[in-house]
């Protein structure tokens, strides 16, 4: 029979113990877990990309609900344990809920330090800790204004950027003389504010505060020397402190946190405890690495191995904000036994430091170039006497010894406990051994299976090198998808960073992202369009030049040069007036196919290039537009005749055919949309092999997607059921903007689906209304310009390229 493990807290350090358990013995206990939040278990360490709008919180879960019922884990959220009776081994929660335990696993976390100051407690005073910190900001980012982050280190740097790309003006208020001071020397902390600044963040350093301002919210800051500053919101990330208020209440032994000896026991022999809310040997730890060191001994020991151990943690710093490279390690404080080695090149902004002593590194700062950063780190935790290298030391990893190496043999020369992902706490080693244990062969499975690279992705290149040297030839970058030949970076990355860096042109893209051609390709410049139109619908010009030509004519080409125009048929739906100028078109211009199509709509074959602008303008004048026969966007949305004319119809499937089309017109997306509305289980208008369909019925409307009717052929997914027109359209629509914000170019609906998870979109578009409306309201958005037709808008003596990002050209140039 299994014992019983029951675990305060469903953080990270929590889950990585578990997972260690479920590696070693899976059916040794069975686990209940207490987790104060009301979720599952995700990456605190990437909350700063959230609050960028880099990721969503749907990117950062760990462990999602699948995987505690995998592992048959009773998991008890939002319940916060508030007695441990060790006695009878036994844990109470608030609301009443008990559970039993053989063995118990503290694992509280930290609390973040709030300056105890007048005005501390005001509404609009938020910490930056979790989940729900970041949606308090984000809450108050949508109202713009100003925010004052108080605390110039890790978190607080973290939290300006991420509200400056939310639009918020930002202050950082600093009491040191440099930012991140414990991280950084002076020179690196220098660089680092004048990077800040650049990015549009004012930095205050040597600014005490004296009081927050305001008497029902937050009004501002006054600082010690008497200056005012205004704010909307102020952000206490001035640090943390271990949460073992619930351990000392119990009676185990504290300090600053719960004491732990090195088999990570507590007080109680049969009580351990991991993570920051833990003191080894007289030292806490914030960051993530030594907590997984900690959590592979508690496995260690609750899986039977009592030789298990942990001696302390060197630890290792990165900011994560994009564009800034920094790295620091060990200690840098000057002193007299101590030599430096520094290298500065002014014009690049690189600034490196290592500090010896007795020729072991015992401190290194990089700015602006941290590829060397495992290597230094790796050293210094191996003591390496450095008397061999000191000469080419600070030029790094490929001068080692002072002959050039190449990437793959600088890898090979770590050992195998080398950490590569500090994240993720992933060492060489066990990325090696993963790799040739399950075959992996792509930097998507080393993710799924070791993490590593799967936070923050600085490491990426390092794991890519790791890889190469495992396995050998078989190796090949192109395994990880670039986007095309001319960057390394694929589809996901790219579009991150034209997020994160608000990059808002293709040029600057390609300067920024380090293309390796002048003007890109044919691949590329159509994606990098499409996500920076995506991105930007209200500020980002559409570049006709990166549409393909039958984008830039309105047109699909044919194999004898010719064209076909279809122009749109509302739900399928026309009358004698459309009919009438087809046919006056088709005989004017001498077009000789004129063909009915399987989206029900009329197709005009055979059109010469140079009688397009006169056919649209016809075409118009009957109030017809382009069908988007050829666009990467919605086409059509096929409708049978519902219950206004067939006799088995529950609903008016013709008419929310036409509503969904005429709402979504226009829309761009990855690759082509293809809807259907049938008005009963009959499902006439096949709605179930489209890319989004509606079965009507008594009760409502089912919404199925990820059908495909062409080269594959898939049945749809029944994603809800809603009982209302209008909840239908919205739902419609925001799974639509869900796919345009997270398919890559080209990327088929179904495909999109497949790689993400129904779960996992059902989980925004169905279960969080306010999530949903969000997708929808920002569809809204990028509408205002895409539903203008530019043959129409010709006509009227307006320029089509000022309106329609689908059609950025001129008549002239369709002619041509």
């Amino acid at each position: 029979m299994p014992k019983k493990l029951v675990v305060i807290g469903n953080g990270m350090a929590a889950g990585r113990v578990l997972e260690e358990i479920f590696d070693r013995a899976p059916d040794l206990y069975e686990v209940t877990i207490f987790g104060a939040e009301p979720r599952v278990n995700y990456n605190r360490i990437m909350l700063s990309p959230v609050l960028s709008g880099e990721k969503g919180y749907e990117d950062i879960i760990i462990h999602d609900d699948a995987w505690y019922e995998a592992h048959g884990i009773t998991l008890n959220r939002g319940k916060q344990i508030v007695q441990i009776d060790r006695d009878a081994k036994c844990v109470r929660a608030a609301d009443g809920t008990t559970a039993d335990y053989d063995q118990l696993l503290i694992a509280t976390g930290s609390l973040p330090f709030i300056v105890p100051v007048p005005g501390a407690s005001l509404p609009g005073v938020v910490t930056y800790r979790d989940l729900d910190d970041v949606n308090t900001m984000l809450a108050a980012a949508r109202r713009g204004g100003r925010a004052i982050v108080i605390g110039g280190g890790l978190l607080g740097l973290e939290a300006a950027a991420g509200l400056k790309a939310q639009g918020m003006d930002v202050t950082v208020l600093h009491l040191m003389s440099t930012l991140m001071e414990r991280q950084l020397d002076p020179s690196a902390g220098y660089l680092l504010g004048r990077a800040m600044e650049e990015r549009g963040i004012a930095v205050r350093c040597n600014a005490n505060t004296r009081t927050i301002l305001g008497e029902t919210h937050v009004t501002g800051v006054m600082l010690d020397d008497g200056t005012e500053l205004p704010a909307d919101m102020v952000v206490m990330a001035v640090g943390i402190r271990p949460n073992a208020v619930l351990a000392k209440e119990t009676g185990l032994e504290t300090n600053r946190g719960v004491i732990v000896g090195d088999d990570m026991r507590t007080s109680d022999p049969n009580v351990f405890a991991v993570g920051e809310c833990v003191e080894h040997r007289g030292t806490c730890y914030g960051l993530v690495a030594p907590l997984y060191e900690m959590a592979k001994v508690v496995a260690a020991q609750l899986a039977g191995d009592l030789t298990a151990a942990y001696a302390g943690s060197v630890t290792a710093t990165r900011l994560k904000v994009t564009g800034i490279d920094l790295f620091s390690a060990g200690d840098f404080s000057e002193a007299s036994d101590t030599q430096d080695i520094v290298l500065r090149d002014v014009a690049r902004g690189i600034y490196k430091r290592v500090v010896l002593r007795n020729d072991r590194i015992v401190g290194v700062v990089l700015y602006g170039e941290t590829a060397d950063g495992a290597w230094f780190f790796d050293l210094m935790r191996q003591e390496t006497d450095m008397s061999d290298l000191r000469d080419t030391l600070i030029f790094g990893q490929s001068y080692g010894g002072g002959a050039a190496l190449d990437p793959v043999a600088s890898v090979a020369a770590l050992p195998d406990n080398a950490e590569i992902c500090g994240c993720n706490g992933v060492c060489k080693g066990k990325i090696v051994q993963t790799i040739n244990d399950k075959g992996l062969s792509t930097l998507a499975d080393v993710r799924a299976h070791t993490k590593a690279s799967a936070s923050c992705g600085t490491c990426t290149g390092l794991v890519e090198q790791v890889m190469a040297l495992a396995l050998g030839d078989k190796f090949s970058r192109v395994a990880t998808d670039p986007m095309c030949g001319c960057t390394d970076f694929d589809h996901d990355e790219v579009r991150r960073l034209i997020r994160a860096a608000k990059l808002t042109s293709i040029p600057a893209v390609m300067q920024e992202l380090g293309w390796k051609t002048s003007c890109g390709c044919a691949k590329c410049r159509p994606a990098l369009n499409y996500y920076l139109l995506c991105e930007w619908p209200e500020e980002y010009e559409d570049d006709g030049r990166s549409r393909y030509i039958n984008e830039r004519v309105h047109a699909n080409i044919q194999k004898d040069g010719t064209y076909s125009v279809v122009p749109r048929m509302w739900g399928g739906l026309t009358n004698p007036r459309e009919l009438r100028a087809i046919a006056d078109v088709a005989e004017r211009y001498n077009i000789p196919t004129v063909k009915v199509t399987g989206g029900q709509r009329i197709d005009l074959l055979g059109v010469r290039k140079e009688d397009l602008p006169a056919v649209w303008a016809d075409l118009n004048q009957a109030g017809m537009v382009s069908g988007h026969a050829y666009a990467k966007g919605l086409r059509t949305v096929k409708t049978c005749v519902g219950k206004e004319w067939c006799r088995f119809g529950t609903q008016d499937s013709t008419g929310l055919g036409i509503k969904i089309e005429k709402f979504m017109w226009g829309s761009w997306t990855p690759a082509k949309v293809k809807m259907g509305v049938s008005g009963c289980p009959r499902n006439c208008a096949e709605a179930t092999c489209k890319d989004v369909g509606v079965i009507c019925v008594d009760s409502g409307f089912e919404i199925h997607f990820a059908g495909a009717a062409g080269l594959h052929i898939k049945g749809t997914q029944l994603l809800c059921k809603v009982a209302e027109e209008d909840e239908c359209i919205e739902v419609i629509v925001a799974l639509t903007q869900l796919y345009r914000e997270q398919g890559r170019y080209l990327e088929r609906m179904y495909k999109w689906a497949d790689r993400v998870g129904l779960d996992a979109i059902r989980a925004i578009v169905v279960d969080e209304s306010e999530k949903r409306r969000a997708l929808f309201e920002r569809f809204e958005i990028s509408q205002r310009r895409a539903q203008v037709d530019p043959w129409a808008e010709r006509a009227a003596g307006r320029d089509a390229h000022e309106f329609n990002p689908m059609a950025n050209f001129t008549l002239a140039e369709a002619a041509e």
